[in-house]
C-alpha cells in the first residue's frame, strides 16, 4: 500500500534529517496525519522558520483538501455531523481517490468504504510505517540508494487514474502536473503543490461537458447503471 511506503519515508526523514524523536515523529502522524504537509514541515524545522510562518505554509499546503472535501459533499449528504467532522480528520489523498472510487462505482454512498478507505488502507499502514521509519532510520542513511524517494509521486500517478472517467479529468491531471512542476522548479514544492491543484481542475473545467466523454459521472445514475451487482443472479444455462 501506497500509505505505508510513503509513511516508512516520512518516518526515516522525520528521524534522519528534522532530528525529531520517535514520540514527536509518531504524534504528528497521529495528529496532524497530513502526509505531503508533514514532510514540508520536516524542512521548514529544519530551515529555522518560525512556528507561525510553518503554520501559514502548511495550511496553504493542505488546502487542496477543500476541493477534497467539496467534491466529497455530495455523497455525505444528510450524514451525521460528527460522522462528517472524523470522515474530515481522516480525508488524505488516498482516501479520497479511493472511496470515490469506490462511490463511482456502486453510484451511492457507502460508510464501510469510506472508512475502509481511510482507516484500514491509510490511518493503520501510514502510522505503523512511520513507527518502523523513525526506530530504524538510522541504520537507513539515504532513502534513494533503494529508490523508495519515489514512492510519493509514483503513489499520486496511481491514485490520480482512478479519478479520471473522462477528459475533463485527464486534461486536469495533466495540467495540474505541468503547472506543478513548471511552478515548483520556478518557486518551491509548497507553491507548486498549491498551484497545480487549483488551477488543474480549473483547466479540466474548460472542456465543454457534451465532449468530456464522462462514462461515471459523480452521482449519476449512469454508474449505477454500468457497475452495480444485478438484483437477480443470472440462471446457469
Amino acid at each position: 500500500m501506497s500509505a505505508a511506503g510513503f509513511g516508512f519515508v516520512y518516518g526515516l526523514t522525520a528521524r534522519t534529517t528534522g532530528g525529531f524523536s520517535p514520540v514527536e515523529a509518531v504524534a504528528m502522524s497521529l495528529i496532524a496525519f497530513a502526509g505531503a504537509a508533514q514532510f514540508a514541515t520536516i524542512g521548514y524545522v529544519v530551515a529555522g522558520i518560525s512556528w507561525p510562518v510553518i503554520a501559514l505554509l502548511t495550511f496553504l499546503l493542505n488546502a487542496r483538501h477543500v476541493l477534497y472535501s467539496a467534491a466529497l459533499a455530495p455523497w455525505f449528504a444528510g450524514r451525521p455531523f460528527g460522522e462528517r467532522a472524523v470522515a474530515a480528520q481522516l480525508l488524505t489523498d488516498e482516501s479520497f481517490a479511493l472511496s470515490t472510487a469506490h462511490f463511482r462505482r456502486l453510484g451511492r454512498f457507502d460508510g464501510f468504504g469510506y472508512w475502509y478507505a481511510a482507516i484500514a488502507c491509510t490511518l493503520i499502514p501510514w502510522n505503523l510505517a512511520t513507527l518502523a521509519g523513525v526506530t530504524i532510520g538510522a541504520a537507513i542513511v539515504d532513502p534513494a540508494r533503494l529508490g523508495i524517494d519515489v514512492i510519493f509521486p509514483a503513489a499520486m500517478a496511481g491514485l490520480a487514474v482512478l479519478l479520471m472517467s473522462g477528459r475533463r479529468e485527464v486534461v486536469a491531471a495533466i495540467a495540474g502536473a505541468m503547472i506543478g512542476i513548471g511552478v515548483t522548479l520556478a518557486l518551491s514544492t509548497t507553491f507548486g503543490v498549491i498551484a497545480g491543484g487549483v488551477l488543474g481542475p480549473l483547466v479540466g473545467l474548460l472542456v465543454p461537458k457534451a465532449t468530456s466523454d464522462e462514462l461515471a459521472p459523480v452521482g449519476g445514475e449512469t454508474t449505477g447503471q454500468l457497475y452495480a451487482m444485478p438484483d437477480e443472479p443470472a440462471e446457469c444455462p
